[in-house]
């Protein structure tokens, strides 16, 4: 089945992401089907628009947004799906609701946004473990280069974890300068991401 506006996607292994392996065994992190930070983003496309004008092509892993495999509860209680839910495991989405996608094992960005890597705090007297406003682009539109160290704005910032990296997603037009890498700085990733 095709759309015409609307990708078609499925979720890559399952619709939470809120297990964790320990040794042999599993273990459940959270129950709660409402949050959305255990929501898994990462989907498969299984069909492409018909009027279609990106990159993305069949059998490509895409960064959605969270809401689409979401499930709440209405007024009388009763669990349901997204509006994006099609059937069994198919889901459409927008292309706007695509923040990334992967070709030849290589993360890109969509026009307009780059994935920006945190680094660890520096500074001695900072109770905080990550340098505010600051980091290194890891994948990008291609306004920037990957690796570039730069400096973005407050509140331009959405939290990802893309193949176990805790990243930003930063509009490129909130990306303010760009500093001279020196290349002591370290990288944060926290032991949860």
């Amino acid at each position: 089945m095709k759309s015409i506006f609307n990708f078609v996607v499925t979720h890559k292994e399952k619709r939470y992401n809120n297990t964790k392996k320990i040794g042999d065994k599993e273990l459940i992190l959270n129950t709660e089907i409402f949050n959305h930070q255990n929501v898994s983003r990462n989907a498969v496309v299984l069909e492409t628009p018909v009027m279609s004008c990106s990159e993305v092509e069949k059998g490509d892993e895409v960064i959605i947004h969270h809401n689409i495999f979401r499930r709440w509860r209405d007024v009388k209680n009763r669990e349901r799906n997204s509006r994006s839910w099609l059937d069994e495991d198919r889901y459409l989405v927008y292309l706007d609701q695509i923040y990334a996608y992967k070709k030849k094992d290589q993360w890109k960005a969509f026009p307009g946004y780059s994935f920006i890597k945190p680094l660890a705090n520096d500074d001695m007297y900072s109770i905080e473990k990550e340098k505010p406003l600051v980091g290194v682009v890891k994948y990008t539109d291609g306004f920037l280069q990957e690796g570039d160290l730069v400096g973005f704005t407050p509140g331009s910032e959405y939290e990802f974890v893309i193949d176990g990296q805790r990243l930003y997603r930063v509009p490129t037009r909130k990306i303010t300068i760009k500093y001279e890498y020196q290349g002591n700085e370290e990288e944060y990733n926290p032991s949860w991401a």
